[in-house]
């Protein structure tokens, strides 16, 4: 989109799906919310260069490894190229603004003004190029007495008051692992950014998102809070089950746990056909849904006792001739191993490498995995080089630590991109 650039990053392939292939977006991002908002770019075609001071993204170090680099690392940084710059130096904050001069978006996760400190912030960059998309991802946004805080995804979920929704009843708050909070806020600042790109490309001006852990957890309460202001009544943790459904939770079977998911009467009913108990469908406490929530503790009990004189296998059988919701509590593992994950084409393969997709189809397809997650500075050479910069200086700039590129040993043991 940005007609002066010389820069090269990748073409699309005939027939993929790339909508952003004359995208460039400079990454200045690290950790998880922002790194996934531009593995998403870059699977939607954009040439997403990340950028990493020398000791690099955090995430590169953190346990556990797959060939020596963290498994976070891995999976949210694929489809990009790395330049290593040191931006405390005037050498290395001139190249970055030489790059963005050269690019379509921008995105930054640092700490709240650590940006304009280092000369990258929204009005500088601006003023580089007044068609920049920049997205800021921060932990409590630009306005309000939290502004100045950092953000992290477990902190977001004890301050939005979602810690006091998660766990089992009466016991205490259980983090919900898979961090929400970060990977949702990659989700917004993508939707802020393709719009940002939209109107940008209508009014030939650039624009500044910002999308925060705050307003990202507050958005995952809406109808929590909407009930909340309702009644002004608190919820108790309701472990697996569901506030306005029941029976809808996991259950023991005679080996292993499943999810029973009775979501209306007619299912009900079907189930008590199903355990020969008809006179449980007719029963006044239980023939409604809301009569069902309103006798939640009996519901659960009964239907815990005739759950257990099955096994898991046999229950998902019964229970799936009647349609009637159900699963199994899958590890990992069964996930990884059952039929359905190879079908969907979730999970990209390349050689011994494993990633999993960007959870969209377009045209039937996949979007492609084309680059595996890259080494630390694996591109800075090549980056420069578009750049225009003389041989000479080039080798200067390595030969002075403002850029930097892996060294031979590392580049034979690690598995990093093309």
């Amino acid at each position: 989109m940005n007609g002066e650039s010389k820069l090269v990053g990748h073409q699309a392939d005939s027939g993929a799906f790339k909508p952003l292939a004359n995208v460039r977006v400079l990454d200045f991002s690290k950790i998880l919310a922002g790194p996934l908002c531009t593995q998403y770019l870059a699977d939607l075609g954009a040439d997403v260069i990340k950028v990493e001071p020398p000791a690099g993204d955090d995430t590169r170090e953190w346990p556990p490894h797959e060939n020596g680099v963290g498994t976070i690392f891995v999976a949210v940084n694929r489809n990009k190229r790395a330049l290593v710059v040191d931006l405390k130096r005037p050498e290395g904050l001139a190249l970055c603004r030489r790059l963005a001069s050269k690019s379509d978006v921008v995105v930054e996760s640092f700490g709240p003004g650590v940006a304009d400190r280092l000369g990258i912030g929204w009005e500088v960059m601006r003023a580089v190029n007044p068609r920049l998309v920049y997205a800021s991802i921060s932990g409590y946004g630009t306005k309000g007495p939290m502004e100045g805080e950092k953000g992290y995804d477990l902190i977001a979920q004890a301050f939005t008051g979602m810690l006091s929704l998660t766990g089992e009843p009466g016991g205490p708050p259980a983090r919900s692992p898979f961090s929400p909070i970060d990977q949702a806020t990659g989700y917004h600042a993508v939707i802020g950014i393709l719009a940002g790109l939209i109107q940008r490309d209508q009014t030939g001006v650039g624009v500044k998102i910002e999308a925060s852990l705050f307003d990202s957890a507050v958005g995952f309460l809406g109808y929590f809070l909407q009930s909340y202001w309702q009644r002004g009544v608190e919820p108790v943790r309701p472990g697996s089950g569901h506030e306005s459904l029941c029976p809808y939770q996991a259950f023991d079977t005679a080996d292993r746990p499943i999810i029973l998911g009775i979501a209306n009467d007619g299912f009900w009913r079907s189930f008590c056909d199903l355990v020969r108990r008809p006179e449980l469908a007719s029963d006044p406490r239980f023939a409604t849904g809301a009569k069902r929530v309103t006798n939640r503790e009996t519901v659960v009990a009964l239907v815990a006792d005739l759950l257990r004189e099955r096994t898991r296998s046999q229950w998902l059988a019964d229970l799936g001739e009647r349609n009637i919701p159900a699963s199994p509590v899958h590890s990992l593992g069964e996930l990884s191993a059952h039929p359905h994950t190879e079908a969907s084409g979730m999970v990209l393969h390349d050689g011994d490498f494993q990633t999993v997709a960007t959870p969209l189809r377009a045209a039937g397809e996949r979007l492609e995995l084309h680059r595996r997650p890259p080494r630390l500075g694996q591109h800075s050479r090549e980056i420069a080089n578009e750049l225009g910069m003389s041989a000479d200086e080039i080798e200067r700039l390595f030969a002075e630590g403002v850029i930097s590129e892996p060294s031979p040993d590392t580049v034979q043991h690690h598995h990093g991109g093309e």
